[in-house]
């Protein structure tokens, strides 16, 4: 028998997968897809800057107002909006549902990380483990199923958009533009990127749509209403308006959320740079576009696989050892980038970019998400709140200037970011190592009729480096 707070992880976890299985696969293909003006790497920069906007303030007011689960269903219902807005895409159509689900997107992943961190406290508190080894497996198994929508939404693109014959044979002169060897402005010259029949297109947005939809009901079915007395003691102690709108920003006062915005920012760059850059520049350009679907299965496999590796591993190696893995391999990457010459003769060169990087995504995922729940106990909310809008501005930063910048100067972008959190990261985790952060008591989070017994000198919120 497992645990309910392991069932109620299960099903946020499978929840999320089916969401994202549509959000991932359009967002993969936005700046092949609609790359007319940039309207697709433009509407991505909408989502993000609305997710910014929304993380100053909705996450704190919607998730004690209505608790995480019913905060999950509405915010999943702004993603399914932009699939909406996908069937006829156009400026009029993209950048309004991209806004929408900006508004939602944050208070989404901020009700998910507060339910899995209130979820792995109880848990550890019953069973006398620490708080920081549950949350991370907790976190770890969410990743596992989460990432590996990336399999399943580009599998649906791949299999549909690989029925049009309107294939085109990538000329010479094209392939010796992708790449860091040529600017990559202009990638969409050729009929490589040719959108394919708009009856493949509303087919795959349809089938979206559809997992989007299924998404809601198994959160609003399934899902343990787990704050459900809390949000009503808030709603009747009328708590000050301004006391939790300004929530998000009052947390800034702690250093170590300053200290960890670079952190949170690279994760915006490096998945930002792999959906945006990778996939037109190298992937669209010298192979064509119906690729774009295997190569980011590739990428949510070993992100998958990697996150539940990892969320088991950092019990025993740390956070700090794996976030070195993670630079290490983001690194290399980066370097050799900006050397290599796509060819559609080195097949296989163009899937294990994507797995290396998805091996390290799967550690700054799990990770950061398990780091903030462990160093913010008493105010989750606005800690995930911050992570969601600090990781969007490097999402909003890097798709905003996806288009005039060119593809080598964007990879030295990126790499500076990376080494600035190598320094500042080590800085938090010493001393979190030096100072253990207690954890909050979440025995109020259990229903009345439970009874634990647990004994406090056992939970010690902390992973050793």
């Amino acid at each position: 028998m497992i645990s309910r707070n392991f069932k109620n992880v299960l099903v946020v976890s499978v929840g999320f997968l089916s969401l994202f299985t549509a959000y991932g696969g359009l967002q993969s293909l936005q700046s092949s897809l609609n790359a007319e003006q940039g309207m697709g790497v433009a509407s991505l920069s909408v989502i993000y800057a609305s997710i910014i906007i929304s993380s100053m303030f909705l996450p704190p007011i919607m998730i004690k107002n209505l608790g995480c689960k019913w905060t999950i269903v509405a915010g999943m219902a702004c993603y399914v909006s932009y699939s909406v807005g996908n069937l006829y895409p156009g400026w009029y159509t993209l950048i309004p549902t991209s806004a929408i689900l900006g508004l939602g997107g944050s208070p989404l992943w901020s009700a998910k990380c507060t339910y899995l961190t209130i979820s792995g406290n109880v848990q550890a508190a019953k069973e006398g483990k620490k708080g920081s080894d549950v949350i991370n497996h907790y976190f770890g198994i969410f990743f596992f199923i989460f990432q590996s929508s990336a399999v399943w939404g580009n599998l649906m693109s791949s299999l549909i958009f690989g029925q049009d014959t309107n294939v085109a044979i990538i000329p010479d002169e094209q392939l010796q533009t992708c790449g860091a060897a040529d600017c990559g402005l202009n990638v969409s010259v050729n009929g490589t990127t040719t959108r394919p029949a708009q009856k493949l297109v509303w087919t795959l947005v349809g089938c979206y749509i559809g997992v989007g939809l299924l998404a809601m009901l198994i959160i609003a079915v399934f899902l343990d209403n787990i704050d459900q007395e809390q949000a009503s003691e808030f709603r009747g102690n009328r708590e000050p308006f301004c006391h939790t709108f300004l929530a998000t920003f009052r947390l800034l006062k702690d250093w170590r959320l300053l200290t960890l915005i670079p952190l949170t920012m690279y994760s915006g760059f490096e998945q930002s740079f792999l959906s945006g850059e990778y996939t037109k520049n190298y992937v669209t350009c010298a192979l064509g576009i119906h690729y774009v679907g295997f190569v980011m299965m590739c990428f949510g496999a070993s992100n998958s696989l990697c996150s539940f590796l990892f969320g088991r591993l950092a019990r025993y190696t740390g956070r700090a050892a794996l976030f070195l893995l993670a630079a290490v391999a983001n690194f290399s990457c980066i370097i050799a980038l900006l050397f290599w010459r796509p060819h559609p003769d080195q097949l296989a060169v163009f899937f294990v970019f994507p797995a290396l990087w998805g091996m390290a995504d799967a550690i700054w995922q799990t990770q950061t998400n398990a780091l903030y729940g462990i160093l913010f106990p008493q105010d989750k909310e606005a800690a995930f709140a911050n992570y969601r809008m600090w990781e969007s501005l490097g999402f909003v930063i890097a798709f905003g200037y996806s288009t005039f910048l060119c593809l080598e100067y964007k990879l030295y972008i990126v790499l500076a970011v990376l080494v600035l959190t190598a320094i500042t990261y080590p800085i938090v985790e010493y001393h979190e190592y030096k100072n253990p952060t207690p954890p909050a008591n979440e025995g109020t989070y259990l229903n009345h009729k439970e009874t634990i017994q647990r004994d406090e000198n056992k939970i010690i919120c902390q992973t050793r480096i």
